[in-house]
């Protein structure tokens, strides 16, 4: 739980003095569980790559190994909840935990209607976007997505979100205001993601009224 918390605060400096080079397997399990688990969208991810690519920059992390590791880690997950969406499909909504729905319809019906705007184009926009990230592949497995076409578009779409974002933190990763303020900068890239999200929303609340 304590390895957790630190996780979703991006303690890079508490997971390198307690893990040491193990960081990079953190790393990679982060990104693999966010992209393949569809019960598992809350964890950081765009943040989470910048402020990886901030700490190579500082020589924490080597960022060949870095690039490498979670481009395997973002292209894997996707591939995981393909397949879980294909072969178990819309089963997993009748899970629950202690009464509680193991994954939450709402999320499938917007990344449904983020692929009815975008189309196949969807599966790379979607790596920008928090949650809708996590349910694309999953909603591309339901819909039995020709599976060539996913994984081209895929491994498109998992070298622009982690080469961007984990070479904008190395880039700027010398510039003393950003690393003083990490963690306004991190908020600051949150709010960025989901701001297709809250537009899409205030924009549907327009067309009920």
């Amino acid at each position: 739980m304590e390895l957790f918390k630190h996780i979703l605060h991006l303690d890079f400096e508490w997971l390198f003095q307690n893990y040491g080079t193990y960081v990079y397997i953190i790393l990679f399990l982060v990104i693999f569980v966010e992209t393949g688990l569809v019960a598992m969208p809350f964890l950081p991810g765009d943040s989470l790559l910048f402020t990886a690519g901030l700490f190579a920059r500082s020589g924490y992390l080597n960022m060949s190994y870095l690039l490498l590791f979670l481009f395997i880690a973002a292209v894997l997950g996707d591939n995981v909840n393909y397949w879980v969406g294909r072969t178990v499909g819309l089963r997993i909504f009748k899970y629950n935990i202690k009464g509680k729905p193991l994954v939450k319809k709402e999320y499938l019906v917007k990344t449904h209607i983020f692929y009815e705007k975008y189309g196949t184009k969807a599966i790379i926009m979607a790596r920008f976007v928090p949650f809708v990230r996590t349910f694309a592949p999953f909603a591309a497995g339901i819909a039995e997505m020709n599976y060539k076409k996913f994984v081209t578009y895929d491994l498109l779409g998992g070298a622009l979100w982690i080469g961007s974002l984990t070479t904008a933190g190395y880039l700027l990763g010398n510039v003393q205001i950003i690393r003083k303020h990490i963690d306004v900068v991190c908020l600051l890239i949150i709010f960025i993601s989901v701001l297709p999200v809250i537009i899409a929303y205030f924009k549907g609340k327009k067309k009920t009224v």
